[in-house]
């Protein structure tokens, strides 16, 4: 009996690809150039060879998503081939959206091309790209094995008064394993409960005390079945929520920031900031007060995501915005200065000087090479 295990290091996190016992002739471990890093994994060797790319038919694939450096509502998806359309889910291919892992089931020659992940930041509607992982199918077959579940919900959650919440389990298996959902307790399941059977997942939404209980996924194919199982625990605690949010920032050098978020829940939650993924430390000119933050004087190296994080000890809430620091020379394109003022003997003239520029700049005027000094007129 053999444990094998594949890490990604990268210098914000470390992302471990997966654990398991294998019921084969052992494991495949492919890592691919970064986004951050990704990488495939599939059964057949046992030892972790880098950048090897060929697979049996019938075989299964896991491709590891990289772990984003920021915290927010994120979607998931994977491109086939540089096709402009994303890669479509189906019994057979499953996008996981808690971790981005993309697994394949059973390996058909048709799966051969270059896989390319995509992290969309939804708060920033900002996409990342990797780079591409080519994959090869052998010719040779694999035979018929029962379901592995891969996929699944932990043993155990609890879930929040009104909040909703989604299970996902799928399973790989040669034939491609269907998937099914029970309570453990033989009790039908809720009307409102959703199941999308081409990905693998089932939500609950507005969750009540009545939805508690042990949930169930089945996998089956003509060799066999396996089933896992979690509990939900109902938490008569009020869920997160934003009361104020925040909003993307374009300042110029030398401006002051500030940023404020507010959100409710019981018990009353706790605030911390981040800057680009990493705990943002109070100093000189950053100054933090609960869900307050200001920087004076910024600079470009302020530039970055930054998120607010709000949490209490059944769980977080984040908050993201983006602040750009602009640094321009002086420009007169937008306001110029008139090239002419025709002006009467006695009368008074205003002559505008409004260049764009950032941080603000210095103005002086001068007349026939002369530095022009303030006084009276």
């Amino acid at each position: 009996m053999y444990l094998y295990t594949c890490s990604l290091q990268e210098e914000v996190q470390v992302a471990t690809s997966f654990q398991h016992e294998p019921d084969l002739d052992g494991d495949l471990c492919v890592v691919t150039p970064p986004l951050s890093n990704t990488a495939v994994q599939v059964r057949g060797i046992r030892e972790c060879h880098y950048f090897t790319r060929s697979f049996w038919e019938g075989h299964w694939i896991l491709f590891l998503h990289p772990v984003p450096f920021f915290f927010s509502e994120i979607k998931y998806s994977w491109v086939f081939n540089g096709q402009r359309s994303f890669l479509q889910q189906d019994a057979r291919r499953f996008i996981s959206q808690r971790t981005g892992n993309l697994y394949v089931a059973k390996v058909e020659a048709s799966d051969a091309g270059n896989y390319t992940c995509a992290v969309r930041n939804m708060m920033t509607n900002a996409t990342v790209l990797s780079s591409p992982t080519p994959v090869v199918v052998r010719r040779d077959v694999m035979g018929e094995y029962e379901p592995k579940i891969e996929v699944q919900f932990p043993d155990t959650l609890h879930i929040s008064k009104g909040s909703s919440v989604k299970l996902e389990c799928f399973a790989l298996g040669n034939p491609v394993p269907s998937i099914s959902w029970r309570r453990a307790d033989g009790n039908p399941l809720p009307g409102k409960i959703k199941i999308n059977h081409s990905s693998g997942v089932l939500e609950i939404p507005y969750f009540r005390p009545e939805d508690a209980g042990v949930y169930e996924c089945v996998a089956e194919n003509s060799r066999g079945r396996n089933v896992a199982r979690g509990q939900l625990l109902f938490q008569n605690v009020e869920h997160l929520h934003w009361v104020q949010t925040l909003k993307d920032a374009h300042m110029a050098i030398d401006a002051n920031l500030q940023w404020e978020c507010k959100a409710s829940g019981k018990p009353r939650p706790a605030y911390r900031w981040l800057k680009n993924g990493q705990p943002l430390t109070p100093e000189g000119r950053i100054h933090v007060e609960d869900g307050r933050l200001t920087i004076s004087s910024i600079t470009l190296l302020d530039s970055g995501m930054f998120q607010c994080v709000a949490e209490t000890e059944h769980g977080a809430a984040y908050a993201s915005a983006e602040l750009k620091v602009v640094a321009s020379p002086p420009d007169f394109t937008r306001w110029p200065v008139k090239k002419s003022t025709v002006m009467q003997r006695g009368s008074e003239v205003v002559l505008e000087c409004r260049p764009h520029a950032s941080p603000r700049a210095a103005i002086s005027w001068w007349r026939g090479g002369e530095l022009l000094q303030g006084g009276k007129r």
